[in-house]
């Protein structure tokens, strides 16, 4: 075994009340995301016109790592990622399809407060080359796995910025009207995430409480 089963063990268990709080963060940003699609009159996400410009920008391929899809290996990725950190939206030009892999080590990025590599997470996760980050770095080491070569990698990573960007320049107002929200929306989320931590820390004590007695 390559791993120790009591580190998966604590982790599931800590992080409970953290996936409550991100599912409800998650539901107002999906909310929110029909509304400003309405608003902006942008096709949505589900309708067969932006199903055709994802194919067309990205074929039957991950929008990152360029390998092919398959069914049961696939999802919809949020380039800005629908958290409380990127304050992403469910809107043309920010959703597109990734394998589960790119999709898991995107996170990586993703979860953090601050980015040092780009601005975006879709940007920065493009930008582990090797040459920035310390050795110990997860997404790097996961781009040198598909990519050994150094200066392939480079270019590689460097296409596929570019490949993202002219995608989402074909949306460039609704993705301008999201990113104007986000400064409103930062400090509104951490207050909703923090209420729901506390709500559920509060509702599952005193439930305890009663069944216990």
């Amino acid at each position: 075994m390559s791993f120790r089963p009591a580190t998966l063990l604590r982790t599931a268990t800590s992080r409970a009340k953290s996936d409550v709080a991100n599912k409800l963060v998650s539901m107002l940003l999906h909310e929110i995301s029909r509304e400003i699609t309405e608003a902006h009159g942008a096709p949505a996400v589900t309708s067969e016109s932006y199903a055709s410009s994802v194919e067309r920008a990205f074929g039957n391929a991950c929008l990152y790592c360029a390998r092919p899809l398959e069914r049961n290996s696939t999802v919809v990725e949020h380039l800005d990622g629908m958290n409380r950190f990127r304050l992403g939206l469910h809107v043309p030009g920010n959703a597109a399809l990734a394998c589960k892999a790119c999709n898991s080590q995107k996170r990586g990025d993703d979860q953090r407060a601050e980015l040092i590599l780009a601005g975006t997470g879709w940007e920065s996760f493009l930008s582990h080359d090797g040459i920035r980050c310390g050795l110990s770095c997860k997404s790097c080491a996961y781009w040198r796995d598909i990519i050994p070569d150094a200066e392939e990698r480079r270019m590689f990573l460097a296409q596929r910025r570019e490949a993202v960007a002219r995608f989402r320049r074909h949306y460039l107002e609704i993705l301008a009207a999201a990113c104007g929200l986000r400064e409103s929306l930062r400090g509104q989320v951490t207050e909703l995430y923090r209420a729901c931590q506390d709500f559920a820390s509060k509702e599952i004590s005193a439930l305890k409480r009663r069944v216990l007695s």
